[in-house]
């Protein structure tokens, strides 16, 4: 069964970005959209995740749970999805001073 699947992979390396587009639309730079079977995106998603460095990927898709979808992310980013008794809600990190201490989110 295909679902719709959306993805945004920030700052990974071109032969990446060109499986993505083989599969789904680029709808802006570094938003990928389409309809693709389960296999394709998890196989998709491990290309991503496994060459992600110093970038930021989120993938969205359907699934048969309260919110109707599942995201998934890798690499390091301030927004990270904490599970909240079966809801997946997003936690935002402190950002860290240049010299190592911490500060209060703007």
């Amino acid at each position: 069964m295909t679902t719709m699947t959306v993805l945004s992979a920030t700052a990974v390396p071109d032969h990446v970005r060109g499986a993505l587009t083989r599969w789904l639309l680029e709808v802006t730079p570094q938003l990928y959209v389409g309809t693709i079977s389960a296999k394709v995106r998890d196989e998709l998603w491990h290309a991503v995740s496994e060459c992600i460095g110093n970038g930021v990927a989120v993938l969205v898709h359907p699934a048969s749970n309260e919110q109707g979808f599942v995201l998934r992310t890798a690499g390091e980013q301030r927004r990270k999805p904490v599970d909240f008794d079966g809801l997946t809600l997003v936690a935002m990190t402190r950002r860290h001073h240049h010299q190592g201490q911490e500060i209060a989110n703007p």
